[in-house]
Parts: C-alpha cells; sequence; structure tokens
C-alpha cells in the first residue's frame, strides 16, 4: 500500500513539475511572439542542431569554433535578451507583489482628458506617460523636473510648438505631473519605422520596458492613440480613451 502510495505521489509531483516547465517555456515565447527576438532564437537554434551535426562530418576546426560559442554562449543570450529579461522579471514582479497598486486612483483624468480633446482639435502633438507600477525615474531624471499638480494648461503649455520641451515626453506618477521634455526608448520593432512617427514610436518603446501606458496626439493628423503593454491602439475616440484610462486609474 505503501509503494502504491510513493507511486502516486511521484506520479502527481511529475505531472505538476512537467505542466509547470510548460508553462514557463509558453509564457516566455508569448512574450518574445512578433518581435525581433523571435529571429534571435531562430538563430540560435540554427547553430544549436549544427553543434550537434557537425561531428558527425568531422568539420574539426567549425565544431571548434561552436564548441567555442557555447561556452560564452550564456552571456551572449543574456546581452541579447536583456529587454526581454528585464521585462519578463519586472511582469512577474507586478504580477504577484502588491497589486492594489493597479488600483491607484488618478484624480487628474478630465484634466489629461480636456487637454487632450483641445490638442486634438488644435492639431498639437503630444505624448503622455501615466507611470503605473514600474518606476520611470530614470526617464524622469532625463527631463525637466515639474513635480507639479496636473492641469490641461500646463500640458498644452509644455506641448506649444515653439517650447523647448514639447519634442520630449510627459511624465504624470499618480497625480503629480513629475517631468517635460523626457526621453524615451524607441520601440525595437523594425516594422514601425516606415510607419510612424518618433513620438508613437517613443510610447511603444516604453511600454516595452515598463507597464507604462502612453497617450499620443498626431500633429499632422490630430488622431490620439494610446498604447500598453506592447500594443498600439490607434485613432482612439475621447469616450473609449477615457473609459481606458478610468479602468486603469479607478478608485479603490
Amino acid at each position: 500500500m505503501n509503494l502504491i502510495t510513493v507511486m502516486w505521489n511521484n506520479y502527481i509531483v511529475n505531472i505538476l513539475d512537467i505542466a509547470i516547465v510548460s508553462f514557463i517555456f509558453y509564457y516566455l515565447l508569448m512574450l518574445v511572439k512578433d518581435t525581433r527576438a523571435v529571429q534571435v532564437l531562430r538563430g540560435l537554434l540554427i547553430l544549436f542542431l549544427a553543434t550537434l551535426v557537425v561531428p558527425t562530418f568531422h568539420f574539426q576546426t567549425l565544431g571548434w569554433l561552436l564548441e567555442k560559442f557555447w561556452v560564452v554562449g550564456i552571456i551572449v543570450i543574456v546581452m541579447i535578451f536583456q529587454p526581454e529579461l528585464r521585462t519578463i522579471l519586472a511582469d512577474l514582479g507586478r504580477t504577484y507583489l502588491d497589486r492594489s497598486a493597479f488600483k491607484e486612483k488618478l484624480v487628474s483624468i478630465d484634466e489629461i482628458i480636456r487637454a487632450v480633446q483641445l490638442m486634438k482639435k488644435k492639431r498639437r502633438g503630444a505624448l503622455i506617460i501615466l507611470e503605473r507600477q514600474t518606476g520611470l525615474k530614470n526617464y524622469i531624471e532625463s527631463g525637466v523636473q515639474v513635480n507639479g499638480n496636473v492641469s490641461a494648461e500646463i500640458l498644452i503649455a509644455i506641448f506649444q510648438p515653439n517650447s523647448p520641451i514639447h519634442d520630449g515626453a510627459v511624465i504624470i506618477k499618480g497625480n503629480i505631473l513629475a517631468a517635460a521634455g523626457c526621453i524615451l526608448p524607441l520601440t525595437s520593432e523594425l516594422d514601425t519605422d516606415k510607419i510612424m512617427g518618433t513620438r508613437h514610436r517613443a510610447a511603444i518603446g516604453i511600454t516595452e520596458v515598463s507597464d507604462a501606458y502612453a497617450i499620443v496626439v498626431s500633429e499632422k493628423t490630430g488622431r490620439v492613440s494610446f498604447a500598453r503593454n506592447k500594443e498600439y491602439d490607434s485613432n482612439i475616440d475621447i469616450e473609449k480613451l477615457r473609459k481606458k484610462i478610468t479602468e486603469l486609474y479607478k478608485a479603490k
């Protein structure tokens, strides 16, 4: 009876082990799906298969090179996948630590919406970043420190064409306008270079390295776009934008 119990317990443990590993691989694949990391993974897979096949043909020089490559392979992989690894760790932290932070109240919603409406009407380019749980201190420090209350008038003034900081991004931290003229990372997706301007690429870029949300107003068309979690919703209407922001920062 004890033998059956031990075997059954081991069976359950093995199933759980396989399930957990499968979930981890699935999660990693979904994370890098439709990114340049997929191409890198394909290249690494080809090198791995070549490492297995080369000894069969007795290619000593090629085999030696592949062997030496895998000696430093871990370091190379970490360097190549640094953005993706950082995103994975950040996602894990956001998922399992302090979920209540997602419900932070943003009382400045009306001011943001009012500013976006006016800039949309006047076709004034703008990039507004809403910080969530991932800190944006590095990007805040790249701009002009404001640390004031959010108001439509201030946002509109910042993005006036003759303003020295209108090309950068505004970062809103909770209910505080933390900084303006901030420099953000551009998206690493090559396909967007041909169809998007710098503001739109920066909006996607900041969502690739953090859980921040980005609002973009196009100076050419006046269209409003919304980026989050590497996803981009172009030409969003004002009411839908209000709904998205309200859902994200609803009161506790």
